[in-house]
C-alpha cells in the first residue's frame, strides 16, 4: 500500500520504534510503572502520573494488519471467548495464550510489557471491561475503569460531563498508590496542552483532503494515526503531526493527487478492515476513487481540550467520540461531512465482531438516502477476522456503486 507522504512515513518508523523500545525498557525497570489503557481512555491522566502507557487495541490492529489474527482467534475461542465478540480482543488474548507478538519482529520486544494496572474507558467499546478483566486475572493487577454514558446527543448532557469528570478525578486518586505519587496538576495541564496541539494538527492533516483532488486518502490516515493513539499527550506527537501537516499542505500547494485522475470521492464509515487495506487501496485506485475522509480517522481529532479545565474537557472529548453518540447526532454529522468533503457516497463497513462501531444496523444508510439523497453501500467484513470477508463480493458491490454514480466509458469494439 503506497503512501503520499514519504518523509513522514520514514519519521513514523523511527518514532514508533522509540516508543516501543521505551516500553521494553520500562518493563525491565522496577522503578517504572506500566499502565495498559484503551484507545480513547484516560491516557493524559496516566501520562501525567508517570506511567508508561501501552495500548492492547493497537496490538490487536497490528495483528490484523499483519494477517496473524485469524489463527490466533481460535486460541481464545477455545478458552471460552465467543467468535462473535471483538476480534481485537480475541486476537490479542490468542496471541498472549500462544506466546506470540508482532512486536518481536518489528521492535525486538519479547512480549507486551507486563502491566502494573489496567485502565479502560467504555466510551468507544463496552467489551474492553471484559478484555482487561482477563489480564487482571492473569497478571494479578488492579483493573480500573471509566464508565461513559452511551448514545449521547447534542448538546452534551451536563450531568454526563460532570459524572465522567468526577470519575477521572477519582481515578487519579486510585492510581496514586500504584504510581507512588499523587497527580501533579501542573503536569496534567502540560500533558493536556500537548494532546490539544497534537489533535489539532491531526485534524488539520485530515482536512487537507477537502481539496479536490485530495492529496491524501483514508489509507494514509490509517498509516499515520498510530502516534495520536499511543503517544497522545507527548511533545513527540505534537512535533510529528506538525511536520505531517506541513508535508500534506505542501502537497496541496503542488496540487498533488493521491489518486491520479480522481473521479469519485468516498467516505469510509466504521472500523478499518486491517488485513484488507491494501485490497481496498488498490481497488479504489483502479476505479479512480479517493476515500477522502472517515469516521475512524476523525475520532482522534479531540476538540476543546483545555489545560485550565482538564477533567471537564477530557470528559467532554471522550463523550463526543462518534461511536458514543446517538442516531440523531450521527445522521447530522455524516450529512455535514458529505458536504464539507464533497463526498459522492459513503462506504459503511459492517464489522462482524464490532457492533459498537458499526452504524449500518439501525437504518442510518436508508435515512441518509431518503432524507438527504446520500448514496451508500454496506460491505461486510471485520476488524481482524478475515473469514468474515469476501474480496469478490466486495469488489462487485463497489464496482456496482461506482457504475451507478459515474459510469466508465465503454471501450469501442
Amino acid at each position: 500500500m503506497s503512501t503520499s507522504l514519504p518523509r513522514s512515513t520514514a519519521r513514523l518508523k523511527t518514532l514508533l520504534s522509540g516508543y516501543y523500545q521505551d516500553l521494553g525498557a520500562a518493563a525491565k525497570d522496577p522503578s517504572r510503572k506500566v499502565a495498559w489503557c484503551t484507545s480513547a481512555g484516560p491516557v493524559e491522566v496516566l501520562a501525567a502520573m508517570g506511567f508508561s502507557v501501552y495500548f492492547p487495541e493497537n496490538h490487536g490492529a497490528l495483528l490484523g494488519a499483519r494477517r496473524l489474527a485469524t489463527n490466533l482467534i481460535a486460541k481464545s475461542n477455545a478458552r471460552g471467548y465467543s467468535p462473535d465478540i471483538c476480534s481485537y480482543l480475541t486476537a490479542d488474548i490468542g496471541a498472549y495464550l500462544s506466546g506470540q507478538t508482532p512486536l518481536s519482529a518489528a521492535y525486538g520486544l519479547e512480549a507486551p510489557p507486563k502491566p502494573d494496572v489496567l485502565v479502560y474507558n467504555t466510551s468507544q467499546c463496552r467489551e474492553v471491561q471484559d478484555w482487561f478483566a482477563f489480564y487482571g486475572r492473569e497478571y494479578g493487577v488492579p483493573v480500573l475503569g471509566i464508565y461513559s454514558p452511551w448514545k449521547v446527543e447534542t448538546p452534551l448532557p451536563r450531568e454526563a460531563v460532570s459524572d465522567v469528570a468526577g470519575q477521572l478525578k477519582r481515578l487519579s486518586e486510585e492510581l496514586a498508590p500504584i504510581a507512588g505519587k499523587k497527580l501533579d496538576f501542573d503536569r496534567l495541564a502540560s500533558v493536556v496542552r500537548c494532546s490539544a496541539q497534537a489533535t489539532a494538527h491531526w485534524k488539520g492533516f485530515l482536512e487537507t483532503a477537502r481539496r479536490r483532488p485530495s492529496p491524501i486518502t483514508f489509507f494514509d490516515a490509517t498509516i499515520h494515526m498510530a502516534p495520536i493513539v499511543v503517544m497522545r499527550g507527548r511533545q513527540e506527537a505534537v512535533d510529528y503531526y506538525r511536520e505531517l501537516l506541513d508535508e500534506a499542505q505542501g502537497l496541496v500547494k503542488a496540487a498533488s493527487a493521491a489518486v491520479p485522475g480522481e473521479r469519485l470521492r468516498f467516505y469510509w464509515e466504521g472500523m478499518p478492515n486491517w488485513g484488507k487495506l491494501r485490497f481496498f487501496s488498490d481497488l479504489f485506485s483502479e476505479l479512480k476513487i479517493c476515500a477522502v475522509a472517515s469516521t475512524y480517522g476523525h475520532s482522534w481529532a479531540f476538540e476543546g481540550l483545555d489545560p485550565e479545565r482538564p477533567f471537564e474537557t477530557l470528559a467532554e472529548a471522550n463523550l463526543r467520540v462518534f461511536i458514543n453518540r446517538g442516531e440523531v447526532y450521527k445522521e447530522a454529522y455524516l450529512k455535514k461531512m458529505v458536504k464539507d468533503y464533497g463526498i459522492d457516497a459513503i462506504v459503511f463497513h459492517e464489522a462482524k465482531t464490532c457492533p459498537y462501531n458499526t452504524n449500518s444496523r439501525f437504518g442510518l444508510p436508508q435515512r441518509l438516502q431518503e432524507r438527504h439523497g446520500i448514496a451508500s453501500v454496506t460491505i461486510y467484513g471485520d476488524l481482524c477476522d478475515l473469514r468474515c470477508f469476501s474480496e469478490e463480493q466486495t469488489r462487485t458491490q463497489i464496482e456496482a456503486l461506482t457504475e451507478q454514480l459515474a459510469p466508465l466509458p465503454r471501450r469501442a469494439g
